[in-house]
């Protein structure tokens, strides 16, 4: 009887623990993040229009395009595809985004393309891409928007996220985007 009694006692205080006091505790500390801990939203007019740190799919010809994801752009289940290089389905897939690419982009060659417009990140949910991901896209975004290339090149290296002391350049896809629509 006394075993009963203590593992009893036991599972109740593991679930006051683990079932209120550990979320509580969570909580609290997350009043103390940005947005009080739920994510770094992005508005337009009043309204969420997306997060800054997860990634979202634009495959329209008068946006920037995002980087591939392997998981359709799902934030509930991130990750990878676990395939590698030497994958046949894996290289089949690559090959159909390097065609697609070019297709829409018919002025670059294969060799223009930067990897990450045409691999998807480990998480899936990269909401950036490279300085020449981005640059590689204006022509065809200013003639889908009827702008000039210069003003299309110029909004990109004002969004262009230089790293302090190592890394690449990045863009931010959504913020691109955002800040797109709002030109003139």
């Amino acid at each position: 009887m006394k075993k009963i009694l203590s593992i009893v006692t036991f599972t109740i205080l593991t679930v006051i623990l683990f079932g209120a006091i550990y979320p509580i505790a969570i909580w609290g500390i997350a009043q103390f993040a940005p947005n009080n801990g739920k994510g770094e939203t992005i508005l337009v007019n009043g309204k969420v229009v997306g997060y800054q740190k997860i990634g979202q799919k634009f495959d329209k010809s008068t946006y920037f395009w995002s980087r591939p994801s392997a998981v359709n752009y799902n934030a509930a289940g991130s990750g990878g595809s676990n395939k590698g290089p030497s994958n046949a389905e894996y290289l089949t897939l690559v090959q159909k985004r390097i065609d697609t690419f070019l297709i829409v982009h018919p002025y670059l060659k294969k060799s223009d393309i930067p990897s990450d417009m045409v691999t998807a990140s480990g998480s899936g949910l990269d909401p950036n891409i490279s300085s020449q991901g981005a640059l590689i896209q204006v022509k065809r975004v200013a003639a889908a928007r009827k702008l000039s290339e210069e003003k299309v090149r110029a909004l990109v290296a004002s969004k262009i996220n230089t790293p302090s002391v190592m890394g690449t350049e990045t863009v931010n896809v959504l913020e691109l985007n955002v800040a797109l629509d709002e030109l003139k």
